[in-house]
């Protein structure tokens, strides 16, 4: 039987209107609206499209977006002073750096200057090393996301093996802390681990973010494993995932779709991250 589809887009509606709800007590409770400011430097044109997303996001919860798109090559002290001016303004409650920036900027040291309590995209350091610790953090998107969509199916996380096939900073870490700290049994797998289909034929669930095409196969697939595939990738004119879909459900008992799956759910969570660091500095 084939594995039934998380729907990314209508999970994520849900919670944007619990969002909505948030956003309109704290704009009745202090007298503005949430705000969360996007900047982004240079034209790279999935970056454009990724923005566009995350205003429109904005706008349908009613949260204030602030949009600062900078040239390509505009000096590194030039993107520190405008977080310095943003992590000034008290209307401005999450600040978010769209990735990839230009090879001449250093994006770690562009990250690290914007307060840990206005990080939107929770990769500050002292949030890592929050999640890390089990402390009160700001948690990335996309991992907040998946575990938002593993809940949804209604399978428990916790003694299940869970394989990770992906050891980013954004994904890969902190997806695998979370689960974790969800009492799940947790594989991170990568470039150099040794038999890889031995690992993903044992996983329970499967969260996949390699970044290539069709990375795995239906073949490495336990059967009614829930699969999560957090890839995007374009070829011929369309996107593909990093999960062999047609041969994938087949053996899933759930998984996401490309694109309709993880990619709603990050930019869900972006907004809802801002609205909680607009509260807890309310509240602070």
């Amino acid at each position: 039987m084939p594995a039934k589809i998380i729907d990314g887009k209508a999970l994520s509606l849900s919670i944007r209107e619990q969002m909505k709800s948030e956003a309109e007590r704290f704009e009745t409770t202090f007298g503005r609206k949430v705000g969360l400011a996007v900047i982004k430097v240079g034209a790279n044109p999935a970056s454009e499209v990724y923005v566009r997303n995350k205003i429109k996001a904005c706008e349908d919860v009613g949260v204030r977006s602030f949009s600062y798109n900078l040239p390509e090559e505009i000096a590194e002290s030039d993107v520190m002073d405008l977080i310095d001016e943003l992590n000034a303004n008290e209307s401005v409650d999450g600040i978010l750096v769209q990735l990839p920036l230009p090879k001449t900027i250093n994006e770690k040291k562009v990250l690290a200057r914007i307060l840990p309590e206005k990080d939107a995209d929770g990769f500050h350091t002292l949030n890592a090393g929050g999640l890390m610790l089990g402390l009160p953090c700001t948690k990335p998107c996309t991992p907040a996301g998946i575990i938002e969509l593993i809940k949804s199916t209604g399978v428990a996380i916790a003694g299940k093996n869970v394989v990770v096939i992906g050891r980013s900073n954004i994904v890969g870490k902190p997806v695998a802390m979370l689960l974790l700290s969800e009492n799940a049994t947790v594989t991170i797998c990568h470039s150099r681990t040794v038999d890889l289909k031995s690992h993903t034929l044992n996983a329970d669930i499967l969260v996949v973010a390699v970044g290539i095409k069709e990375f795995v196969t239906g073949d490495m697939v336990k059967d009614g494993a829930v699969v999560i595939d957090v890839g995007m990738n374009r070829a011929d004119g369309k996107l593909y995932g990093d999960v062999n879909y047609p041969e994938a459900v087949e053996k899933a008992s759930f998984i996401t779709p490309v694109p309709g799956g993880v990619g709603p759910m990050t930019v869900t969570m972006l907004i809802k991250n801002t609205i909680e660091s607009a509260f807890r500095c309310k509240e602070n």
